[in-house]
């Protein structure tokens, strides 16, 4: 049953942030913004969606570690921290508007904060049931999908940074 509710709260959370994801991408649109990396987008909503179903499948009567719950725990706060700090400019999609320079909040610190959360976050929960295989097949999966990320990233604000009247790429 506490694997129900913990499992249960993750996949409300993830639903939420798609909404939320999508209402800033609307208002960052109306604002000039575009989106880059649509291919990009697809598949990482697909690794996430196969992230959270695995887990549906595999921790169902699993044992929980506790100490990693509270772990994942943590790593909300961190991430509730960044997505406010980043307001609507926080998207699921890969967004570019002409003010992309993001100074406050965790990326004071850490240069991406959410990056670092999600890449934790999908190694401690399978953890957190003892799905050591699957914080690992996952784990890789998206820190592969990270580099494409951060390199689509890169590229689209590389213009912005040298002209930031640049508003199409």
């Amino acid at each position: 049953m506490l694997n129900f509710i913990i499992l249960a709260l993750v996949t409300a959370q993830r639903l939420i942030e798609f909404v939320y994801s999508y209402r800033n991408s609307k208002i960052l649109v109306e604002q000039g913004g575009f989106e880059v990396g649509r291919t990009h987008y697809m598949l990482l909503v697909t690794m996430h969606a196969a992230w959270l179903a695995s887990l549906w499948w595999y921790a169902w009567g699993e044992p929980i570690h506790w100490s990693l719950v509270i772990v994942y725990l943590v790593l909300q706060v961190i991430r509730a921290w960044a997505l406010m700090a980043l307001g609507p400019r926080w998207t699921i999609e890969i967004m570019v508007t002409p003010d992309e320079v993001m100074q406050g909040g965790p990326t004071h610190f850490i240069k991406q904060p959410n990056y670092l959360v999600l890449a934790a976050e999908i190694l401690v929960l399978p953890l957190a049931f003892g799905l050591w295989w699957h914080a690992l097949l996952f784990s890789v999966l998206n820190g592969l999908m990270l580099y494409w990320r951060m390199r689509i990233e890169s590229e689209a604000i590389a213009p912005l940074k040298r002209d930031p009247s640049v508003t199409e790429p």
